[in-house]
């Protein structure tokens, strides 16, 4: 049996480097996420100086996470960072289990409840493995990345409230610390493989729309990566500096907008969800108020924007 390993719940300097250490002491490269919060506090793709690690380009946080010790003593040395984990380069695949919400319908089951259910429904089963507890009552389920093709990050594929975090993602780290709590170790055994019917499941060829005959109208193939970071900049911004009343409306609006330049390519979407985090951060949402918004408008939008040909 185990039990919930000991963490520290007061957010020091000193607590959250030993939480890094401990981590990257795994082989599971770290990054610094802002204080008390789960975005990252890297800088932006709109906001790269273009030199040093970024020399040949953004350098994403999965490119800059280490489990070098000294690299890590700098970073945490001058700030409380809380710890992201860089699922791809560690070779994970995280499920993120979220809890029914506030604003959830009546009766809407939670992503452990999901899980559980799809498990009897099919006959399978989860094993054992290493857990973390979220400070909303989530858990988060490491697993052992499969040989083969890169698993990618994506949600609601097992179900509501269930995300999966591999490559183009990542996890906050155990040890890590918001204004409701701490996250914990409750299952600390080694990382189970992959179930091959997960790996399946998540993996599958997404059902896509048609593509439209007619090209797409857009910027020429030179001017869409400027675009494309210039629209990403003006819509963190508007999220930023939406007025009381409007902010969730302003979000779901601006991630809409940039889930069409996901769909095409011209943006990331972990990207996209950092800008979009910041940006309600910044106008005062909290997390569980704008995590779910973000997916689901992005998921709609890349949904019923299918890419078509572009003009040269």
């Amino acid at each position: 049996m185990t039990h919930p390993t000991s963490v520290p719940r007061d957010g020091s300097a000193s607590d959250l480097l030993h939480s890094a250490l401990a981590v990257a002491g795994r082989g599971w490269p770290v990054f610094p996420l802002r204080p008390g919060s789960k975005v990252n506090a890297l800088h932006s793709e709109t906001m790269c100086p273009r030199t040093g690690v970024c020399a040949d380009g953004h350098a994403k946080p999965e490119q800059r996470a280490t489990t070098d010790p000294d690299r890590i003593r700098a970073a945490w040395a001058t700030r409380t960072y809380n710890v992201g984990l860089a699922t791809g380069p560690a070779g994970l695949v995280v499920i993120d289990l979220d809890p029914s919400k506030p604003s959830d319908p009546p009766g809407t089951l939670s992503g452990t409840q999901i899980l559980d259910a799809l498990c009897r429904a099919t006959g399978e089963e989860i094993p054992p493995t290493f857990a973390v507890t979220t400070p909303s009552g989530g858990r988060h389920l490491y697993f052992a990345a499969p040989a083969g093709p890169k698993v990618r990050s994506n949600q609601d594929i097992l179900g509501r409230h269930i995300d999966h975090r591999a490559w183009g993602g990542y996890v906050v780290a155990p040890g890590s610390t918001t204004p409701t709590g701490t996250y914990t170790i409750t299952e600390d055994r080694p990382v189970a493989p992959l179930p091959g019917w997960v790996h399946a499941k998540i993996t599958e060829p997404p059902r896509t729309k048609a593509s439209p005959i007619y090209p797409l109208v857009g910027p020429p193939p030179g001017r869409r990566a400027a675009y494309a970071t210039a629209a990403l900049r003006n819509e963190e911004a508007n999220v930023a500096g939406a007025p009381d009343g409007t902010r969730n409306k302003a979000l779901v609006r601006a991630a809409r907008a940039l889930g069409r330049l996901v769909a095409s390519g011209d943006l990331d979407r972990m990207v996209v969800e950092d800008a979009l985090s910041r940006g309600a951060e910044a106008a005062g949402l909290k997390p569980y108020e704008y995590r779910s918004a973000i997916t689901s408008a992005l998921n709609w939008s890349i949904r019923n924007n299918p890419v078509g040909r572009r003009t040269a």
